[in-house]
């Protein structure tokens, strides 16, 4: 960028404070790590109220195998990314945690098959 180290730091944390970067992390290989089945799961709430949506949220957010969750439109009320070791793991969080959050009415989940691609970048 034809700047000394001292004006991009000052870029940079500038860009930290106004709220452009949010955090930095590492990239793990999932797999590695005995993570390597990823599904995603669309879930339907029963009732829509904002006590109950809100309940969802934080009963989901204790939920580590949950490693991403969006509020969508359409069919479904949320969609999870949930990544597990394999089909018997997630049969088990299905059975034990998933299935435990009161007010689910249904959950459609989705098994990845191949990753073709996934990138961290937000587009600019």
């Amino acid at each position: 960028v034809n700047l000394s180290a001292t004006p991009v730091f000052e870029r940079v944390k500038k860009l930290e404070k106004n709220g452009f970067i949010k955090k930095y992390a590492a990239i793990l290989n999932a797999e590695k790590l005995n993570k390597g089945l990823v599904v995603f799961c669309n879930v339907t709430l029963k009732e829509h109220t904002r006590t109950i949506g809100r309940q969802f949220v934080k009963d989901i957010m204790a939920l580590k195998e949950v490693v991403e969750c969006y509020n969508i439109s359409g069919d479904y009320d949320f969609l999870l990314k949930i990544m597990v070791y394999d089909m018997k793991e997630y049969q088990n969080f299905v059975l034990d945690h998933l299935g435990s959050i009161k007010n689910i009415g249904s959950a459609h989940s989705t098994f990845v098959m191949g990753e073709i691609k996934h990138d961290y970048a937000v587009p600019i």
